[in-house]
């Protein structure tokens, strides 16, 4: 089965990340959880164009600037396979336009962020993109909402073979 591929953009801003709490669908994967600006890639898109129009559409947001920070692969008992380019990026503004359809948009200290309730694997792609570790690889395998298993670069980082 092909991975769902999808985008994640944390944008920064004096010290602080743009962080949505998915409150506001039905059957969310992420309900209650806070993550990043991103979604599911339309037919034809790049890793790239993806993440700038989900950004434009849940934030209004336009960006100067984004690096492209790794790629990382979700594998569950319970939800499809997902392959999430993941990006960093800066905005022209910090002024959010409007209301998001898929949650509520807050600018959160970096060093808050993990006190939040996110998704358990989320706290180890924090902690590379905070030690500005380069590009890279990882997968994380959950067995419901637990994480299982965390392989960073092909070296297991948490769990068994």
């Amino acid at each position: 089965m092909d991975d769902i591929q999808t985008s994640l953009c944390y944008i920064e801003a004096d010290g602080k990340y743009l962080m949505m709490h998915r409150i506001k669908k039905e059957n969310d994967l992420n309900h209650d959880k806070w993550v990043g600006i991103g979604g599911k890639f339309l037919e034809g898109e790049t890793p790239e164009e993806c993440m700038l129009r989900e950004v434009r559409e849940e934030t209004g947001l336009e960006l100067k600037n984004w690096r492209y920070r790794a790629i990382v692969y979700f594998r569950s008992d319970m939800w499809p396979s997902e392959a999430m380019h993941l990006f960093t990026a800066a905005p022209f503004s910090t002024d959010i336009a409007g209301e998001c359809g898929e949650g509520v948009l807050e600018w959160v200290e970096k060093e808050r962020v993990c006190d939040l309730p996110i998704w358990e694997g989320d706290k180890i792609f924090f902690a590379l993109l905070n030690a500005d570790y380069p590009f890279f690889e990882l997968e994380l395998h959950y067995t419901g909402d637990l994480l299982a298993k965390a392989v960073l670069d092909g070296k297991v980082l948490y769990g068994t073979e």
